[in-house]
């Protein structure tokens, strides 16, 4: 039998244990309650706790009772209001508590079951369904990795194993250490029975009679000593050892030209930190390159992508000729996936966007795992996202979707990156 102890602090007037069966047991009414936490909440407010409330009839606890079956007598005391015939009014309920007028508080009545739950929490079931979309070349660094190295020889294991000439060596020291002793005095014996019968030929000699009992007693010792003992058997010991797994990036580009207003900017700025938010939860060890762009690209840091006012012109060729040479100098291992994730109002050069469609088409798609492309416009696509449409037609990895307002980004996003079949 197996005893496990939990030796996790709890903080006061809390219990670990009892707060995850809690969690796993009303899981689905918990999801539901963090899903309409979403609609009340800024994405900047994403990365944080949250109070749930859920009714208190979904957090009754099943129990067993007596039916009350059968024909029963009862004696009911008597009382000075009412007679037999009257008729009770309905008792006037209050704001869920039983007694009381309505009101318009929105102070939780006793019918909502509140509680907190953490950051962490509140990201499980946030980014729940969701994944970086096909893993089908390598493995995650969050995910670790061993592989199976020689740590010496066992006496246990699988035939497959065993080492042939090992265990022979083993035998025969064995072999050695117990037969020594008799071999030195077998050895002994036959050169002292030599001596004796060239000095005598009288083969009834006792003393040659007892060198040739002895000299047989050793070698039917000797000869007893197994060739090989299953004690002897050594078995190639191979242990599990983490081995740098492979590694993912994720490169963000952000247009912040002049025509994309303050608006459009805060709905990618959002969008990229949802993202952000995701990859940090899901993928400890992935790494995060940022680049904006406006007639130029360059690569920036979090804080500067972020927040930076720099704008100008369009040209967004420049992020993709800039996001080409960054995998090949620094991604270009077969050992990385590789994702693009792009926000843009879809304004750009007529010219451009055709260089755009050749540049994704001929060098990125080859090349990456997963490419989303988000449009942020009120109105008809643009001509970036025309010449998007036909890449999108002929790589099944290249994902679009449409931004019109902040309310589109949570499900925006939700479907571009959606866990996949199996």
């Amino acid at each position: 039998m197996v005893h496990l102890i939990d030796r996790r602090v709890q903080g006061k007037n809390k219990s670990a244990p009892n707060r995850e069966r809690f969690l796993r047991r009303y899981k689905g009414q918990i999801k539901d309650a963090v899903t309409r936490a979403i609609k009340g909440r800024s994405i900047t407010d994403m990365d944080s706790g949250e109070k749930i409330a859920i009714p208190v009839k979904d957090v009754n606890e099943p129990n067993f009772g007596h039916a009350h079956g059968g024909v029963w007598e009862s004696v009911n005391p008597g009382n000075q209001e009412y007679q037999t015939g009257d008729q009770i009014e309905r008792p006037k309920g209050g704001a869920g508590k039983g007694k009381g007028q309505a009101g318009n508080s929105e102070e939780i009545s006793e019918d909502e079951f509140v509680f907190q739950i953490s950051r962490e929490e509140f990201l499980n079931y946030f980014f729940e369904d969701l994944e970086l979309p096909n893993l089908v070349k390598t493995q995650l660094t969050a995910i670790t990795d061993f592989k199976n190295q020689r740590a010496g020889y066992s006496t246990t294991g699988t035939a497959s194993s065993l080492h042939v000439l090992r265990s022979l060596r083993g035998a025969l020291g064995r072999r050695i250490a117990v037969g020594g002793k008799s071999s030195k005095r077998l050895k002994k014996a036959e050169e002292e029975l030599a001596e004796l019968l060239a000095e005598t030929s009288d083969n009834q000699d006792p003393r040659i009679l007892t060198l040739r009992q002895e000299i047989h007693h050793l070698r039917t010792r000797l000869l007893a000593i197994p060739f090989i003992d299953p004690f002897d058997l050594r078995y190639s010991n191979r242990i599990k050892v983490p081995k740098p797994s492979t590694q993912a990036v994720m490169f963000c580009l952000l247009d912040v030209s002049g025509s994309m207003d303050e608006k459009k900017k805060d709905i990618a700025k959002r969008f990229f930190i949802l993202l952000y938010l995701f990859l940090q939860r899901a993928y400890e060890k992935i790494e995060v390159v940022f680049i904006r762009h406006h007639t130029a690209a360059l690569e920036v840091d979090e804080k500067e992508f972020f927040h930076s006012r720099e704008s100008g012109g369009t040209i967004v060729s420049s992020a993709l000729r800039l996001l080409t040479e960054v995998i090949q100098s620094r991604y270009a291992s077969s050992d990385w996936n590789a994702y693009v994730a792009q926000a843009s109002d879809g304004d750009n050069w007529d010219n451009d966007s055709v260089i755009c469609k050749q540049i994704l088409m001929n060098t990125i798609m080859p090349v990456v795992q997963y490419y989303a492309y988000v449009e942020i416009t009120e109105g008809e696509p643009q001509n970036l996202w025309h010449e998007y449409t036909q890449v999108k037609e002929q790589k099944p990895h290249f994902a679009m979707q449409k931004i019109e307002e902040p309310a589109d980004i949570y499900p925006v996003f939700r479907e571009l990156f959606k866990k996949q079949s199996k």
